[in-house]
């Protein structure tokens, strides 16, 4: 059976106290986690607090973004090895807010999952389609795309997680339905049977955009969704708990 994930991004918010503070409080409203795991993505300036904050405790802290190289000119990046000092577990690549606003590629991010994997961190690499796009009826041509494109030259998935989130949800209060999330988390398990085989089977696939307490448990009970990207949620500790509290 495959662990569920519920992850906050919690993008350019929270000064380095207000995240302790959230960190705080989400970690006193998470018992012990035998079925899941909670997973919280604070800005960088907050990630070494936060992930002290946080040790040893029921939650894992992910960065939201990183670089491919070890070291070097690179101004305004981090390493994944700087990532693993702050107390990461998990790091968020190719989020559309990246592919949008940064020009992020397929093939950037195929090289960030790389590093990510060999650094021991597990990427949530994120993929998903646009309004335009889905109204297009092309949404499973994008987002295969997406996932070839991510996870070109990778050989093993065990821990990667996919995490779909329909660029058209995500902050617009729109949300895809059970049905219509459940049809894409199908298709990307089936995607990733024929290039992985079994253990497929195996890889956690969470759905993102406008995910609330109202409607995490609905999406949760499909059989292709593992969890949850949380955006907007997530920056209020009720919310994200409410969340938590409604997985299997």
């Amino acid at each position: 059976m495959r662990k569920w994930i519920v992850a906050g991004n919690w993008k350019m918010h929270n000064t380095v106290a207000e995240a302790v503070a959230l960190a705080d409080a989400i970690k006193k409203g998470v018992s012990e986690l035998k079925n899941g795991e909670v997973v919280v993505a604070p800005p960088f300036t907050a990630l070494a607090a936060v992930g002290k904050a946080l040790a040893g405790s029921a939650v894992a802290t992910a960065a939201q973004n990183m670089h491919e190289e070890d070291k070097g000119a690179f101004t305004g990046e981090v390493s994944a090895a700087m990532l693993k000092d702050a107390g990461c577990r998990y790091v968020i690549l190719g989020h559309s807010e990246r592919r949008k606003y940064f020009g992020e590629t397929d093939e950037g991010v195929n090289r960030k999952v790389k590093k990510a994997l060999m650094s021991g961190l597990g990427p949530i690499v994120c993929v998903g389609e646009t309004d335009e796009e889905r109204a297009n009826g092309v949404t499973r041509s994008v987002v295969e795309k997406q996932i070839r494109g991510a996870l070109l030259g990778v050989e093993k998935i065990d821990d990667v997680v996919i995490a779909y989130e329909p660029v058209w949800a995500i902050g617009t209060g729109k949300v895809a339905t059970s049905a219509q999330a459940e049809d894409v988390h199908a298709f990307i398990r089936g995607l990733l049977g024929d290039l992985y085989g079994s253990t497929a089977s195996q890889v956690r696939i969470l759905y993102g955009g406008s995910v609330t307490k109202d409607n995490i448990e609905e999406l949760a009970a499909m059989g292709n969704i593992d969890g949850a990207l949380v955006g907007g949620a997530s920056l209020k500790a009720d919310g994200f708990l409410g969340i938590i509290n409604k997985m299997p």
